[in-house]
């Protein structure tokens, strides 16, 4: 059985792509078989392991079904040259994609069913980096994902972010009859000695509880990994993010 997983956030900067590449390499480091899909149509999870953008998720969100689309889409799938670890790459079509479908009224079940008909069956995990703003993928995105992470940086700021995805996710729950549910938000960027982010921070556990998953503190090598085309277990294995993203994908492994 596939599981997929949503990083989102309508707010930019709060390390989106960074934690879905990271998991999703941390995954299959513990032996899952990992499809990570870029629905941004900034296409920044290829350009973060030094991969080429492409608009193969625009093809996978217009394709009709059929054996040929089915063939088509999974040649866009490409290796990260790394075990068990695919990438299907988004790129500025991908907004061209959101205009067809909001045009053409597809269901919020649009994604969801796309993901059954091309991508689930040989996988463990499906990841899905989103986009920032809302404007008809990302709920759809939302609503095709079982579980959903979403990261915030640890200040003021950050909690609108937090409230408008819960606030979304809690309107496709009640009007759409989403099944899936909001696996818990990630601080991100915390630093321990600025008291705005220890205040923060507690705020979210009052009013969140056991949702607040532990914190991925700010970090000079998870700002270089891109540089490198290389995720954080790469770039830094001995490294205190290393030790914080490996126990983000203990708790996945454990849901």
């Amino acid at each position: 059985m596939t599981t997929v997983i949503a990083i989102a956030n309508q707010k930019g900067g709060v390390g989106k792509t960074t934690t879905a590449v990271t998991l999703a390499h941390g995954l299959t480091l513990r032996g899952k078989r990992v499809l990570l899909l870029d629905f941004d149509p900034q296409g920044q999870a290829a350009r973060a392991l030094h991969l080429p953008p492409s608009s193969a998720v625009y093809s996978l969100l217009t394709m009709d079904t059929g054996a040929s689309e089915t063939a088509y889409i999974q040649g866009k799938i490409i290796s990260t040259q790394r075990d068990n670890f695919w990438l299907l790459p988004g790129n500025k079509q991908t907004a061209d994609a959101q205009a067809m479908i909001n045009s053409q009224g597809k269901p919020i079940s649009w994604v969801r069913e796309t993901l059954d008909r091309f991508c689930t069956s040989q996988y463990h995990y499906l990841v899905l980096d989103t986009a920032p703003s809302l404007g008809g993928i990302q709920e759809r995105v939302l609503w095709a994902s079982d579980l959903v992470i979403v990261p915030t940086p640890a200040e003021a700021l950050g909690s609108d972010g937090v409230r408008q995805v819960l606030e979304t996710m809690k309107r496709l729950a009640s009007e759409k009859e989403w099944k899936g549910g909001l696996f818990g938000v990630l601080p991100t960027f915390f630093m321990e000695t600025v008291k705005e982010h220890r205040l923060n921070l507690d705020a979210l556990r009052s009013a969140l509880g056991d949702l607040i998953l532990p914190p991925i503190h700010r970090a000079a090598v998870l700002a270089e990994c891109p540089a490198f085309g290389q995720t954080i277990f790469e770039h830094a294995p001995d490294s205190r993010a290393t030790q914080e993203y490996s126990r983000l994908v203990d708790i996945v492994l454990k849901a």
